[in-house]
């Protein structure tokens, strides 16, 4: 894998992260709106954000004195190039995916 497949990997093994990109599949938000659903503080939804923008799977933007969150479309184009080598298979899960993934990183550091 190369390594920018490696952070968008990584960055949607949270669960919390896999919400939020969902929630932002509906509209461009603010962070606060995107934290409001969570039982976590702004410090921690901005951490989020930050690991996902990293990942470029959504871009922020400030407009006045409020941040807005939006979604990259292509931003997976090369995770699902990647995961087509595998459509002979069931679709994937990606919570299930994740628990691979701890998997093998537990096996790893062995």
């Amino acid at each position: 894998m190369t390594p920018t497949l490696d952070i968008v990997f990584a960055a949607l093994a949270d669960p919390t992260r896999r919400q939020i990109l969902t929630m932002l599949l509906e509209d461009d938000m603010a962070v606060t709106d995107v934290a409001h659903p969570f039982d976590m503080s702004l410090t921690a939804i901005s951490k989020h954000l930050a690991i996902l923008s990293n990942a470029g799977l959504i871009s922020q933007e400030k407009r006045g004195r409020v941040k807005w969150c939006k979604l990259e479309p292509d931003a997976l184009r090369d995770v699902s190039i990647w995961m087509q080598a595998f459509g002979q298979f069931e679709a994937i899960n990606l919570d299930a995916f994740e628990r691979f993934l701890q998997t093998e990183k537990l096996t790893s550091e062995d």
